[in-house]
């Protein structure tokens, strides 16, 4: 059996790095990592709603990077049967609407009353997942358009 005529290589797609979709991932990815290490950084575990926000960062740091690969690597032609352009709405529109309540969370938990060590950590988190809310609201805008393409064919 010859192994090296079954195994295949993976592409790289470049050029999707260079697409709005493909900066916004990593923009994502990048102010994703900030915002749990700001908090992770911080006495976070004392108050429960700190730990709600960093759930929601990190998962949705750790899929986003998933699918940045998947993306990267063109896995998504080599899986026809998964219905990409949904997985890709729900996606994007899961981590919108969670990292919005997340920041709200941790907008409204910050106070120099609870510990003033902490307040720019804190304070800076939330400027940051905010930001963070607006690219996957920018993803899930280009992932419905790509799902309603697709579904009205």
């Amino acid at each position: 059996a010859n192994l090296s005529a079954s195994s295949s290589t993976l592409a790289y797609d470049r050029e999707f790095l260079r697409t709005l979709p493909g900066l916004l991932m990593v923009t994502e990815i990048v102010l994703g990592l900030l915002v749990w290490t700001l908090i992770a950084g911080t006495e976070y575990f004392l108050y429960p709603a700190f730990g709600w926000v960093m759930f929601v960062a990190v998962f949705y740091w750790v899929l986003t990077i998933f699918f940045l690969i998947i993306y990267m690597t063109m896995t998504y032609t080599r899986i026809p049967q998964v219905p990409w352009t949904t997985v890709g709405l729900c996606f994007n529109g899961s981590a919108f609407v969670l990292y919005l309540i997340a920041a709200i969370v941790d907008a409204s938990s910050v106070t120099k009353e609870l510990d003033s060590h902490n307040y720019n950590s804190w304070a800076a988190s939330s400027f940051f997942a905010f930001v963070v809310t607006c690219c996957y609201a920018g993803n899930t805008y280009f992932s419905f358009a790509s799902w309603r393409s697709r579904t009205l064919q």
